[in-house]
């Protein structure tokens, strides 16, 4: 299995065929990966617990889902996304994990998936017939650490597991804008270099992602980009690179998703 980074989009991303990377989303496995996987691991900028690996999807029973979003009508909160949960690979990640010198992970049995993952997941497998689980975040860690982190991830690939990283390269959500005026300098530079950096296989820089300039701006907290991380490191070392999608949204949101191949 190749890993991916991708733009989750808003919640209204289910409903609202304007948004560029929903039809991108809808077209995964006719364009993207036809093979379907045995469960999927995915990483959500919605779920930070800040210096511990956290992991969900302990039950075989479906998912519960959060609605971690207000001021949409009643529509959005009777949405279901009943994937079963993957046991096995919550335990598998655990093992890895720790072994790897990242734990003790801990377990949370009773969280649902947020809506970073049961939003992108919803669109690309509908059926919700694909066990999967969830992996936090800590944004208390570098770049780097996730990116290590990732790597022990990588076993994963050859066990069937679809590793997802799912959140933004740029997530200044405060400084959204009209969508007819142009993206300010430190959104697109900030984009182009990370587009850049991965494209050219400038991993060491895109782990250091810290210095560059601009990164506070884009990234109040790094929750967002550091799924990007998990799921590089997890290709391997040596990977390649590609952008799959890109577009942006709010005048500030890029949606550059990238899928990362292992070296042969």
């Amino acid at each position: 299995m190749d890993t991916f980074f991708i733009g989750h989009g808003p919640v209204k991303v289910i409903v609202d065929e304007k948004i560029p990377v929903r039809s991108f989303l809808q077209a995964w496995t006719s364009d993207t990966l036809p093979e379907t996987p045995k469960a999927i691991l995915i990483i959500s900028g919605h779920w930070d617990t800040f210096d511990t690996p956290t992991v969900n999807g302990l039950a075989t029973e479906p998912n519960d889902i959060l609605y971690d979003f207000t001021g949409f009508p009643e529509f959005f909160y009777q949405l279901k996304y009943p994937a079963p949960g993957a046991p096995q690979v919550a335990q598998r990640v655990k093992e890895l994990l720790d072994t790897a010198g990242f734990g003790p992970v801990k377990e949370d049995k009773a969280r649902g998936l947020d809506h970073g993952a049961w939003i992108p997941l919803k669109l690309m497998y509908p059926e919700a017939n694909i066990p999967v689980c969830e992996l936090s975040v800590q944004t208390k860690k570098s770049a780097e650490y996730h990116y290590k982190l990732g790597s022990a991830l990588a076993p994963l690939r050859d066990e069937g597991v679809l590793i997802i990283g799912s959140g933004h390269v740029t997530h200044n959500f405060k400084a959204r804008g009209p969508e007819d005026i142009p993206i300010p300098k430190w959104a697109s530079d900030f984009d182009d270099w990370f587009k850049d950096a991965l494209l050219n296989g400038r991993y060491d820089d895109v782990n250091t992602c810290e210095k560059i300039e601009g990164y506070n701006m884009n990234h109040i907290k790094p929750d967002h980009l550091f799924p990007l991380h998990i799921a590089l490191g997890a290709a391997g070392k040596g990977a390649k690179a590609t952008m799959m999608h890109h577009s942006w949204t709010d005048n500030v949101i890029s949606y550059a998703s990238y899928r990362f191949t292992a070296a042969q």
